[in-house]
């Protein structure tokens, strides 16, 4: 699946996160010790200049940041951000440089950096204009390591949490639409996954197994593709077990709202072999979960 692009403007736009306007010499100045290692001049790649000991202004050195952001030197720049709120944590650019450090590490690739560093500022800047960009670089930064279903799904887990904070927390973010759309994927994935599981013990006749597998899609993932499986699969292992109620009411949601299903059909035919047919009871957590007449909470 893609990763999407993960959008970050200049300080021209009022939800830039990008440092204080720059001078043309000044960023000139932070693209020349970028490129030749300079420890003089405007000031020491690394914040401090080795010849003074002196600190550079933060503008400065979130300047040098911006360059090496620029030119794709991301590991670099996140380190050089970081040195913005390390000798100057009180200035206007330190809450802006933890953020971008953020951006810088998960472009690098390095996403437990980039988790730690938005997690950062959203505990020191909660509210503030970059918070949704914080909260977005989480979601990222677990999404891209998402696998496939057959695999662990801690991050796909941990990527939908972080979307749906984004989604309650910030619904007007220019980041929303994205979000929304990346946790149905990741809603699909999750449910795709304890499908997988709940068939290779359904194969093995653990059947309690199965059933606990197809409950947490039926419960938590009811809005994905998978669930019409998931009713078939639970009206399969209760028949097995000898819980007709339980699958009496699968088969009877399953009918309602996926009426030309074949896993409806083959539901019925499951039923009628034993002597019943789809029915709802009030008793059922199935019935239950799905309002008791059929359709989703």
């Amino acid at each position: 699946m893609g990763a999407g692009v993960l959008r970050v403007t200049r300080r021209d736009s009022n939800r830039t996160p990008r440092g204080q306007g720059l001078s043309r010499s000044l960023r000139t100045c932070a693209a020349l010790l970028l490129a030749a290692t300079l420890v003089s001049g405007c000031g020491s790649l690394f914040g401090k200049s080795k010849a003074t000991g002196e600190v550079a202004a933060p503008d400065v050195i979130y300047g040098s940041a911006d360059a090496m952001l620029d030119q794709q030197s991301y590991e670099a720049a996140a380190k050089q951000y970081e040195e913005v709120d390390v000798n100057h944590p009180y200035s206007t650019e330190a809450r802006r440089a933890i953020v971008m450090a953020a951006y810088s590490y998960y472009k690098a690739g390095k996403y437990d950096d980039a988790v730690s560093a938005a997690d950062r500022y959203l505990t020191l800047h909660p509210g503030t204009p970059e918070s949704d960009l914080a909260q977005n670089i989480i979601g990222m930064s677990y999404y891209v390591q998402v696998l496939d279903p057959k695999r662990d799904q801690t991050n796909a887990r941990k990527s939908l949490q972080a979307y749906q904070t984004l989604l309650q927390r910030y619904p007007e973010s220019r980041y929303a639409a994205e979000a929304q759309n990346r946790a149905r994927i990741l809603r699909d994935l999750l449910a795709a996954g304890e499908m997988t599981v709940g068939r290779f013990y359904l194969r093995h006749n653990n059947y309690l197994a199965a059933i606990n597998r197809f409950r947490v899609v039926v419960i938590e993932y009811q809005t994905t593709v998978q669930v019409e499986e998931a009713l078939g699969r639970l009206t399969e292992a209760y028949v097995a077990l000898g819980i007709i109620p339980e699958a009496q009411s699968a088969a009877a949601v399953l009918g309602y709202n996926y009426p030309d299903s074949r896993w409806y059909r083959n539901s019925f035919a499951l039923l009628q072999k034993h002597g019943s047919k789809p029915q709802a009871h009030e008793g059922s957590w199935i019935t239950k979960t799905w309002n008791g007449d059929g359709k989703p909470t």
